[in-house]
């Protein structure tokens, strides 16, 4: 198989791995809240932006592309997070699988 070439220097931007917990609401529900569970360094390469209309008004929703060193821990439904930009996983591969990068598939939250 043919290697990706990447260079890892370009990671820059620390990200925090968040994962999903559900605590009980009282009230015989659950409410999910995120817990950090680690942080990484990471190179986020925006894909592209969509503006949708719907009946109550403009969305704009923006996608990206994140390169982060090869971890097990890593799932569709987590999230990564700079600051205030939350990044909600949608999916995840290992582009050559050499389980030296995981490129992670992230849509935006607004707050």
């Amino acid at each position: 198989m043919r290697s990706t070439f990447f260079d890892p220097g370009q990671m820059t931007a620390r990200l925090n791995l968040e994962a999903p917990a559900e605590t009980p609401d009282g009230q015989g529900g659950v409410t999910t809240v995120f817990v950090e569970t680690a942080s990484a360094w990471a190179l986020i390469e925006p894909i592209g932006e969509v503006v949708e209309e719907e009946a109550s008004g403009t969305t704009f929703r923006r996608t990206h592309r994140i390169w982060l060193r090869y971890r097990t821990d890593v799932a569709a439904g987590m999230r990564l997070r700079k600051g205030n930009r939350i990044f909600c996983i949608g999916g995840t591969r290992d582009p050559d699988d050499s389980r030296r990068y995981l490129i992670c598939y992230c849509e935006e939250k607004t707050a």
